[in-house]
């Protein structure tokens, strides 16, 4: 569950039931070897201690629902070099092709120090996630949401964020970032979206994204003010032990605990947050 430290962005494989907004072109499965292909790099060793919390994350499910296939262009927003890094880059490195997504620099709530780390963002994360992922730099393609380049603008088949949102809304980038998602979106590309769920009555304090928590509805209208329209949603990633209310927000739970040791055993019981699991069609 990212914690983004940024001043003002403070900084097997059956799918599941799923109630689709859109079924005509949300419905379709992932084929067998899309499904097979996923299944591996999923189990790729190279994942180690990650591989745990697969059990909160389902990244298997979550993949083909957000119908990913190795041979398509795939771009992972706001990446790290981490879990799903893991299991992205290597699933189309052959006959696809990976591409991380970092916030823009020019977003005007981030820090000098923040701008000039994003701005190097292209050329040193390949390097970085090379190490991370077995995959050569060569086949690791990154670039600043706001400054894709002309050869890939309109090329990416989907962009994938996961729990990421509430930090582009507390710092009051989701919509000028969602406009460059947009733009660099193939005619048809999809954005898939993980992200941790409040209750739909929660108070407007709570879900400004200070807390890590967003309404569901909120993240949909926000999308389809942005010229996207909902494919299909899923309850793959939920969690009804969370009660999305904690004081500390979503960084209470495990892997965080915010708390350190006050009612540890607690919040390991619940496990991680509660979250939507989103599909977004470019009109």
């Amino acid at each position: 569950m990212r914690h983004l430290i940024i001043p003002a962005l403070i900084a097997g494989t059956a799918l599941p039931c799923l109630a689709f907004a859109q079924p005509a072109f949300a419905a379709q499965a992932t084929d067998a070897a899309a499904a097979s292909a996923i299944d591996a790099a999923v189990a790729a060793d190279l994942r180690g201690d990650d591989k745990a919390r697969d059990q909160y994350r389902h990244p298997k499910e979550t993949l083909a629902f957000f119908q990913v296939k190795p041979d398509m262009v795939v771009a992972e927003y706001a990446a790290d070099a981490g879990w799903y890094s893991k299991i992205l880059a290597p699933l189309t490195a052959t006959n696809g092709k990976y591409v991380a997504l970092g916030v823009s620099p020019s977003s005007p709530s981030l820090s000098a120090e923040r701008k000039a780390t994003m701005a190097a963002y292209p050329t040193a994360y390949p390097e970085r996630a090379a190490k991370a992922t077995g995959v050569g730099a060569d086949k690791i393609h990154a670039y600043v949401a706001n400054a894709v380049p002309a050869e890939m603008q309109g090329k990416i088949d989907r962009v994938l964020i996961f729990r990421m949102l509430h930090n582009l809304q507390r710092s009051g980038i989701l919509g000028s970032e969602l406009d460059a998602i947009h733009a660099s979106l193939a005619p048809g590309g999809m954005v898939g979206v993980v992200q941790h769920r409040a209750k739909a009555d929660a108070p407007a304090a709570y879900v400004d994204g200070s807390k890590g928590y967003l309404k569901e509805a909120d993240v949909i209208a926000m999308f389809e003010k942005h010229g996207f329209v909902l494919a299909g949603k899923s309850e793959i990633n939920a969690n009804p032990k969370d009660p999305a209310d904690h004081a500390q927000g979503v960084w209470t739970l495990p892997p965080n605990y915010a708390l350190k040791d006050v009612d540890k055993a607690k919040y390991a019981a619940i496990g991680e947050s509660d979250r939507m699991t989103l599909l977004f069609k470019k009109k």
